[in-house]
C-alpha cells in the first residue's frame, strides 16, 4: 500500500498498489496495437497497451502470456522488459510494466468487448491513451521495432 496524506493533521491514508503487464506488440509494418477500454470498465473509451493485472504468485511473464491469451486469443513469446513506472490515480496507484512483445501467433482479436486498433508509433501521442500509459509513448517512437511478427488480423488501421 502506498501511503497518501489524509487531512491535515490527520493520518496518512493507505492507497492499494496495483501491479500492471502491458505490451508492446508490433505488426508487420512496426505499428503497435491498443485496445479501447470497454463499456462499464473504470476509464471506458480510452485507448490502452493491451495487459492486465498480475495475479498474487504470478510472475509479470505468465501475466502477460495469460492477459494476452484472455483478451486478444493470441500466444506470445514473451519479449523483453521495456519500462516500469508507477502512476498515481485517486483511488489507487499502479505500477506498470511494458513489455516488447517480439513473437506473437494468431490473430489479435477482441475478446473483452473492446476495440482494437494497430497505431505507428509516431502518432501514438494522437490517441486517447490513459495517463498511466502515456510516458511509453516517447520511448516507443524512438525504438526499433521488432521484424519478425505474427500477421495481425482486421482490426481498425492508422498509419
Amino acid at each position: 500500500m502506498a501511503a497518501v496524506r489524509g487531512p491535515p493533521g490527520g493520518p496518512d491514508i493507505a492507497k492499494p498498489v496495483i501491479l500492471v503487464v502491458a505490451a508492446a506488440l508490433y505488426d508487420r509494418s512496426g505499428r503497435v496495437l491498443i485496445a479501447q477500454r470497454p463499456a462499464g470498465k473504470p476509464l471506458a473509451g480510452r485507448w490502452e497497451f493491451p495487459g492486465g493485472k498480475v495475479a498474487a504468485g504470478e510472475s509479470e511473464e505468465a501475466a502477460l502470456a495469460r492477459e494476452l491469451r484472455e483478451e486478444l486469443g493470441i500466444e506470445v513469446t514473451v519479449g523483453r522488459p521495456f519500462m516500469r513506472l508507477t502512476h498515481a490515480y485517486a483511488e489507487r496507484e499502479v505500477e506498470l510494466s511494458l513489455w516488447v512483445i517480439e513473437r506473437f501467433t494468431g490473430t489479435p482479436r477482441p475478446l473483452d468487448r473492446q476495440r482494437l486498433k494497430w497505431v505507428a508509433p509516431r502518432r501514438l501521442a494522437q490517441e486517447d491513451l490513459l495517463e498511466a500509459d502515456r510516458p511509453f509513448v516517447e520511448a516507443l517512437r524512438d525504438l526499433p521495432a521488432p521484424g519478425y511478427n505474427a500477421v495481425h488480423g482486421r482490426t481498425e488501421r492508422s498509419s
